[in-house]
């Protein structure tokens, strides 16, 4: 494994690269998390792909200093200097959880360089109205800026809701553990105030991936109560060439073996 970076206007992109095969595959990963995530992978697709995974602005090492949104342009722009870098004009594209809606964003841009497209339990699918009042409109983001700051009616209101069903427990659990103390709180306004603009819109989707004859797998935990495997549906209809992989795990899902499943499938 290697590290670099990629500037990027008043920023800088931090990637690894793992593996040595001849095709290349960009991986984005999920909230909280780094490209370290993909590391793995290497140890069973390596030697079909070169394996580029990037840190997200506000994740790992990148240094984000635009002073706005980040937008599906800039994703697009920060993936043709890899293909630079690479010396490449195709590639195969990942995205796990928040990765997931990124991957998403990026297939109307790039429709036609993608080889494989593998989304590992992807956000995007589903558009949750929580997130799109706090994140599109002013009285929502100050309400999240509040929040964040003073958490003890969130809590109280989130109690609620679980007593009354809304929420079962593991998302309750994974909501609560996200937003127990306040640099998690900090983190996660940031980025969803950053990420503001990654909406992925699933026609346009699936109208590229048919017309360019796209492979697409998504993967699934069986036992992943945060984005549960019956969404994919809203994606792989009959439309394209999509398949629906659920494995015996959790929301947590890459391993070495992960990618021995992936590659008997491709």
């Amino acid at each position: 494994m290697s590290s670099f970076y990629l500037p990027y206007g008043k920023s800088r992109f931090h990637g690894v690269q793992a593996g040595n095969g001849p095709q290349l595959l960009i991986c984005l990963h999920g909230f909280g998390e780094s490209a370290l995530h993909f590391v793995p992978l290497a140890t069973t697709m390596g030697e079909r792909f070169t394996i580029i995974a990037l840190d997200m602005p506000l994740h790992g090492k990148t240094e984000w200093n635009e002073q706005r949104a980040f937008t599906p342009a800039d994703l697009k722009a920060l993936v043709a200097l890899v293909l630079q870098q690479q010396q490449k004009e195709v590639f195969s594209l990942m995205g796990y959880s928040m990765g997931g809606r990124l991957a998403l964003c990026l297939v109307p841009q790039m429709a036609a360089q993608l080889q494989h497209l593998f989304l590992l339990a992807p956000d995007g699918i589903k558009n949750n109205p929580w997130h799109m009042f706090v994140t599109r409109t002013w009285l929502g983001n100050r309400l999240f800026k509040y929040v964040t700051y003073h958490p003890a009616l969130f809590f109280k209101l989130l109690s609620f809701v679980r007593q009354l069903g809304g929420v079962n427990e593991s998302v309750y659990k994974f909501v609560f553990s996200s937003m127990n103390k306040v640099d998690k709180r900090v983190q996660v306004y940031q980025v969803w105030t950053a990420m503001r603009r990654m909406l992925p819109d699933l026609k346009r989707c699936k109208q590229l991936l048919a017309q360019y004859r796209i492979p697409t797998l998504l993967i699934y935990g069986k036992y992943d109560r945060i984005i549960p495997a019956v969404l994919g549906r809203r994606l792989v209809d009959g439309s394209f060439n999509g398949e629906i992989l659920v494995l015996d795990k959790g929301h947590q899902l890459m391993s070495a073996e992960l990618g021995n499943v992936i590659m008997l499938r491709i």
